[in-house]
């Protein structure tokens, strides 16, 4: 018999098809919400393989109704919606999609940059309310970009290759992370510092770290507090690396600048959420690596990962590789 899988939103028809001359595939056809919980205990209780998003919240509860799930295949980089812990005990194979979008989110990473310093949304908005009424030499100003200092926080590969990106514009690139990578340094011409120093001197801080127990709410008020007033905050990486009620207080007050979010504590983000009411914000909805080749790319290393696992063999990103003794 072939095994039975899950999917939890509507991907591509070229990915489906292929799962599906392996398997049997079950999928939510719901583009605008996400799968209930029930409907997802439901089908889990009699699937092998289950396809996921970040949406997802795959906790023990979920799994102890799940005897014969085999492998949990992420489409997304970060897992922090499974319980990796569970998951292992269980011998259950948990997989993700890095590397193929590290391009891609590193172009909206940098775009989001310059469109919060240049404050291109609120400009456009500006006109498009017919507010544009004479040319002003101080009219919707904003912060230069050239030449000025990077601050990044995290230094993996999408991390390296922003700062490729802030080389172009001859951006000083400062950079904090858990160890220090002498190659990167001397390749790209970045500098190694302690997260005081990075959040005092910089103009930009870029938030790129993985979200964990560790990370969370790694940028609060004190951090907040230590930046220029004339900064600029960005977060393309996990919504809770970020204390959100810290940062609209420091953003209401003008302690920083501005600041560009394309990721949130709670998502999607509820239209009344205090931080939507700034006009020196930049939001967007999670959309860092939503280009169309890049997604493909994620649904179709995903789908390998899923595959991989349901007949015998090592998935290409395996998360949990304990497992594989088990």
């Amino acid at each position: 018999m072939k095994p039975k899988v899950y999917i939890t939103r509507k991907i591509p028809k070229e990915v489906v098809k292929q799962i599906a001359e392996v398997c049997n595939v079950r999928m939510w056809e719901e583009e605008d919400i996400p799968v209930p919980r029930h409907v997802l205990e439901k089908e889990l209780a009699e699937s092998d393989g289950l396809y996921c998003l970040l949406t997802e919240n795959i906790d023990r509860d979920l799994l102890d109704k799940s005897p014969r799930l085999k492998v949990i295949s992420n489409m997304a980089v970060g897992y922090n919606n499974i319980d990796i812990k569970t998951a292992s005990q269980r011998g259950i194979m948990v997989t993700n999609t890095p590397g193929v979008l590290a391009q891609t989110t590193a172009d909206l990473t940098f775009a989001l940059l310059m469109a919060t310093a240049r404050r291109l949304v609120e400009s456009s908005d500006f006109l498009r309310k017919g507010e544009w009424k004479t040319w002003s030499p101080m009219l919707l100003t904003g912060q230069d970009v050239y030449g000025s200092t990077l601050g990044i926080i995290g230094l993996g590969q999408i991390g390296e290759l922003v700062a490729q990106r802030a080389k172009g514009f001859e951006m000083h690139v400062l950079y904090h992370n858990r160890s220090r990578k002498l190659e990167a340094e001397e390749k790209k011409g970045i500098q190694y510092t302690d997260m005081e120093t990075l959040l005092k001197e910089s103009d930009f801080v870029c938030i790129l770290t993985p979200f964990t127990s560790e990370t969370r709410h790694l940028i609060g008020r004190k951090e907040l507090s230590l930046m220029k007033n004339t900064a600029v905050l960005i977060n393309t990486a996990r919504g809770g690396i970020v204390d959100e009620a810290a940062l609209y207080d420091a953003l209401k007050k003008k302690e920083i600048w501005a600041a560009g979010l394309d990721v949130f504590e709670q998502e999607p983000v509820a239209i009344d959420h205090p931080l939507l009411t700034l006009s020196n914000v930049v939001t967007l909805p999670h959309i860092g690596s939503a280009s169309f080749h890049t997604r493909m790319q994620m649904a179709q290393l995903a789908a390998e990962n899923l595959l991989a696992a349901l007949l015998g063999d090592i998935p290409k990103t395996l998360v949990n590789e304990s497992v594989i003794s088990k």
